[in-house]
């Protein structure tokens, strides 16, 4: 009798778990679709949200996506074989598949591979970009109905105030000769001219030479929106080239951020203590060695700034939404592409697989369509695990190719988690298992090669272990502590388990060195 009444209390708790999801999953606008809007930001850690790591930094309209939706406190980047880590991580945004099931390193999208936009196009949505691509021209014209400003198709000036730019081509055709500036007359109106022998890259620009990308790319949004007069759903990704560097933003938000006020994080170091296998980059040579305090606290007012100007333009795209009745019923999603230094353990880049440093990235769902507010979440999730969450959201069916995990049942209350590890990897020097409250780092010794140096060895046999729900910042290593040899021991052993599963091999991602050659 009480194995019957057990199993009857199960079916029961099962039935109403399952109604809970399906009233989660239900839009309130009378079974309309709901449109989506995807903000992607640049080199934007998880702290570099004020709701989300309580740092200094000021972010008020983000901060307001955070309290009316739900936070995913641990999404991670799985990780990254370039370090312009941004290629591999908008892919895997695309497309939701994986690090090791992309073509490559990430900067084609072939076409078995069906895009978000795609996806979104083919379910009945007007699907629209307007921002930074990183991927090839064929997947960008083939994955959204239309655009506005673009940027990243080859021509770069390191300067958020002289960026070149083109106008969305439908046949992505995107050439030098039809990039543009925009700059101010001697009126102060703005116009666009095309590039020219003396443009030299920066940073150089200032407020006074011409919009800041952010600016740019949040007024076409807004633009959009507010002209947008189709009966069907609309499917937006707005990709933000801030708070990459050069950490530029106009004067009026510099001046919130005086240097010798900006708190040092607690993982500062002034120096990385051993060589990573990619110390030596552009990232890295922003600024010179050892980061004192002083050069800390800089990085870190610049970053702060961008960050805090990049949160007034969003606030203007959800402005926009608002004002022309559509906010009800858009489902809003905002994402990091990856973590970054910015002084943390004496790195300035995001070329590790530290939290903080490279991975770990801010991941909110939002928007009048969402039910849920006020929420956080502890599921563990990864970056191409956002791709079949909005699809599940938005009541549409993802695509075969795409090999992520829906979060949509954790949106709705009725699962807590939906993998129950992270693993990571950065080239051919760092791998990172992480299980529980434990993140185990493997680093090893591994050749390289760059066109000016030839082949060399980079990189140091090091283990590393973290308690990151004690310690997020990583600042104390466990792993030459006997009570923690037994942990590290079976922590190593499931690294090289997922490695096989996930085929984590030079062969999936084509590249010169594998990993697994140089660990012992």
């Amino acid at each position: 009798m009480r194995r019957r009444t057990t199993f009857l209390f199960i079916a029961v708790l099962w039935a109403v778990s399952h109604l809970v999801m399906a009233k989660g999953m239900k839009n309130h606008m009378k079974g309309k679709k709901p449109n989506v809007l995807v903000i992607y930001t640049d080199d934007h850690r998880y702290s570099g949200v004020h709701a989300l790591g309580g740092m200094a930094v000021q972010t008020p309209h983000m901060d307001q996506l955070a309290h009316e939706g739900v936070i995913f406190d641990k999404a991670y980047l799985m990780g990254a074989f370039s370090g312009a880590t941004c290629i591999p991580s908008r892919a895997m945004l695309l497309t939701g598949r994986q690090l090791f099931t992309l073509q490559g390193q990430g900067h084609q999208i072939p076409e078995s591979h069906t895009t978000m936009g795609q996806t979104f196009g083919a379910a009945g949505y007007e699907t629209y970009m307007v921002g930074k691509w990183h991927q090839d021209n064929a997947s960008l014209a083939r994955s959204f109905d239309g655009g506005a400003t673009v940027m990243g198709r080859g021509v770069y000036l390191t300067d958020h105030f002289r960026m070149p730019l083109w106008d969305w081509q439908a046949d992505g055709d995107y050439t030098r000769d039809n990039a543009y500036l925009l700059t101010y007359d001697e009126d102060d109106n703005e116009i666009r001219r095309p590039l020219n022998k003396d443009d030299k890259k920066g940073p150089t620009g200032t407020e006074i030479d011409g919009p800041h990308t952010s600016e740019i790319f949040a007024r076409e949004a807004a633009q959009y929106i507010e002209d947008y007069q189709s009966r069907k759903p609309w499917m937006m990704y707005l990709a933000f080239h801030a708070p990459h560097d050069p950490r530029q933003a106009t004067q009026e938000y510099r001046d919130m951020y005086p240097p010798e006020t900006v708190a040092l994080t607690p993982s500062y170091m002034p120096q990385h203590p051993f060589d990573n296998g990619h110390i030596f980059l552009r990232d890295e040579a922003l600024a010179s060695w050892p980061r004192t305090e002083q050069i800390a606290r800089q990085q870190l007012a610049d970053y702060y700034a961008i960050i805090s100007h990049l949160d007034t333009q969003i606030g203007k795209v959800i402005q926009a939404l608002k004002e022309s009745g559509q906010y009800e019923n858009t489902l809003i999603v905002l994402a990091g592409d990856s973590g970054l230094g910015v002084g943390n353990h004496g790195l300035l880049g995001k070329q590790n697989i530290y939290d903080e440093d490279g991975v770990h990235i801010p991941l909110i769902f939002s928007g009048g369509a969402l039910q849920q507010k006020a929420q956080r979440s502890d599921a563990l999730c990864y970056t191409h695990d956002i791709f079949p969450t909005i699809c599940e959201l938005a009541g549409v069916t993802p695509p075969e190719s795409a090999n992520g995990q829906s979060m949509a049942a954790v949106i709705a209350g009725a699962n807590q988690q939906i993998r129950d590890y992270t693993y990571h990897a950065y080239r051919q020097h760092q791998r990172a298992y992480r299980e529980g409250d434990y993140k185990l780092i493997e680093y090893v010794r591994a050749p390289d090669w760059t066109k000016k140096e030839g082949e060399f060895e980079a990189g140091s046999r090091v283990t590393q272990l973290f308690n990151v729900s004690a310690d997020p910042w990583e600042t104390q290593d466990l792993s030459p502590f006997p009570e923690h040899r037994e942990r590290v021991s079976q922590m190593r052993e499931k690294l090289k388990q997922k490695a096989i599963e996930l085929g984590d091999n030079k062969e999936s991602v084509n590249i010169k060195y594998d990993y697994w050659d140089y660990f012992d």
